[in-house]
């Protein structure tokens, strides 16, 4: 998304100044262009897959799911609502996950307006996971509940999350939690954030200052 930049002093890189606001907002429009990716993927899956549930035309897994196979049994579709984050977590609190995601959306904002060149790696990190939580708060604000699994989530207060990708290990007949394109996208930016903290350069030590020479006679 941006290349690496850098300036030399010496024989220590240091980070180029702030961003010009051509990239910040090359910046936000890979945000959008994810959040499209996500929404979109969403609303075809679903829109596709929901009339064959109904008929009860997809195949059954050994757990009672039905599943559209796309590689075999260990990666299909499969149609889920989820009222709480990963792996369902905090769906009891369904006032403090919304609104914590609505405030890690404006700090990561605000991170990414802000964040300097010569990072790429970070930076596209932050776009990841401010993309992946705008998809998920527009699950959570904004869809029209017209779907049937909506029907078991009808008192909540937000909408749950939609998702559809289902990985299976049969050997142990386990589902990994069913995801979506903005929880991948979630993933991958958190991964590159903990790589580029350990991997991340040591500061050169400073070079102890010499003794101070005698005046001369």
């Amino acid at each position: 998304m941006e290349t690496s930049s850098v300036v030399t002093q010496g024989t220590t890189p240091a980070l180029a100044s702030a961003a010009d606001a051509r990239t910040i907002a090359t910046r936000f429009v890979a945000v959008l262009v994810l959040v499209a990716l996500d929404l979109w993927s969403k609303a075809a899956v679903f829109k596709w897959m929901q009339p064959l549930v109904r008929a009860h035309e997809l195949p059954y897994d050994p757990c009672g799911h039905e599943r559209y196979p796309i590689a075999g049994e260990w990666f299909t579709f499969m149609l889920q609502l989820n009222p709480g984050a990963a792996f369902g977590q905090l769906d009891s609190v369904p006032y403090l996950l919304v609104f914590g995601r609505i405030g890690a959306a404006l700090f990561l904002v605000w991170l990414i307006a802000r964040a300097k060149l010569g990072r790429p790696v970070f930076n596209t990190a932050l776009v990841l996971v401010l993309a992946g939580a705008l998809g998920n708060l527009y699950d959570n604000l904004a869809r029209v509940r017209d779907l049937d699994l909506d029907a078991r989530y009808a008192e909540r207060p937000f909408g749950p999350v939609r998702d559809f990708i289902d990985v299976y290990f049969s050997a142990w007949e386990w589902h990994f939690p069913t995801f979506n394109v903005a929880d991948s996208c979630i993933t991958v930016g958190a991964v590159l954030i903990f790589a580029c903290a350990f991997f991340a350069p040591k500061p050169e030590p400073k070079p102890a200052a010499g003794p101070a020479e005698a005046p001369h006679a």
